[in-house]
């Protein structure tokens, strides 16, 4: 079968793209990957929150898939919005890989050792006000474009460190200056950080069928749960809310039959969080109900008015 996949131009995204089509083509099909830009790619210089999250790396591959120029796109999960328009479908979430947030310095050890006063860039809302509810003496500045582009201006000495993903630096091979991975209970990751998300038609059986191989069991569950809990908080790709769920064999002496799940939600302003996490059992149980019931569990904790405050803004 002749699959096309479209995707943006980043290094990263085309390493996506190329991963997901050797996968194909190890099964047989024949592939194509068409680049495209998108609003979030054209608008490096505006912050995220003046652009309006919904959308802003997915809608031109979206319509070109309905026009039928291509037929998949590879994204980053954490960008795909939680609601698909009609006419798509999340065919495939394959293997996870870290979906922690990695401190990355040239002269810095670790977060806690940044003096008084560091520049950290980050272009995220979530990791922003995670960082300033650790460290209120750092200062958060606005950091986007490209892997590439942000480690370029980290060498220059532009800030004194700054945040990315994890997954995104070791697909890339850019772990030199990595110096600390940092663990959920601390720094909660994106719903869907460190998965891929593969979108198709909705009706498009055939393509559907190509791409079911590439579905991992643990990964749909989590990221289900994940994308449910930030449907519920009526956030974004770009809101200041941290949800994450892993299975931890640690738990129970069947190895693996519960999940541990993370909850934030914090104001980019002022560092104020409200953080939450509980167990559930892994096997039998549905992701969708216990994403509504971390929803439920951080606005009992008082999640609502920093959601507000937030007012919708920018992840």
């Amino acid at each position: 079968m002749k699959l096309r996949i479209g995707s943006r131009g980043s290094q990263l995204a085309l390493w996506q793209a190329n991963h997901v089509a050797a996968l194909l083509r190890g099964e047989g099909h024949e592939v194509e990957i068409e680049i495209i830009k998108t609003t979030g790619d054209r608008l490096q210089e505006v912050t995220f929150a003046q652009v309006g999250s919904k959308g802003m790396f997915t809608k031109e591959i979206e319509e070109a898939m309905a026009e039928g120029r291509v037929d998949l796109a590879v994204h980053s999960l954490k960008d795909l919005p939680t609601e698909l328009p009609k006419p798509f479908a999340l065919a495939a979430t394959p293997v996870r890989v870290d979906p922690r947030d990695a401190f990355v310095s040239v002269k810095h050890l670790s977060l806690s050792e940044l003096p008084k006063g560091a520049c950290v860039g980050t272009s995220s809302q979530r990791r922003r006000s995670q960082l300033i509810a650790l460290r209120p003496d750092i200062e958060a500045v606005e950091f986007r474009g490209n892997v590439d582009t942000r480690l370029r201006k980290l060498a220059e000495g532009q800030v004194d460190a700054i945040l990315l993903a994890s997954s995104g630096l070791d697909r890339l091979e850019k772990t030199e200056w990595v110096r600390e991975r940092l663990e959920p209970k601390d720094f909660c990751p994106a719903a869907g950080q460190g998965s891929l998300g593969i979108e198709t038609r909705n009706g498009d059986a055939a393509t559907i069928a190509a791409v079911a191989f590439l579905d991992d069991a643990d990964t749909r569950f989590a990221v289900t749960l994940e994308r449910v809990a930030l449907a519920s908080l009526g956030g974004g790709c770009q809101v200041p809310i941290g949800i994450h769920c892993r299975r931890n064999p640690e738990w129970s002496a069947g190895g693996g039959n519960w999940a541990e799940i993370f909850g934030v939600v914090a104001d980019p302003a002022t560092g104020s969080a409200v953080r939450v996490f509980h167990l559930a059992p892994w096997i039998g149980a549905d992701p969708a109900a216990l994403g509504k019931l971390t929803a439920e569990k951080l606005m009992q904790a008082g999640a609502g008015p920093l959601l507000a405050a937030a007012d919708g803004g920018a992840n």
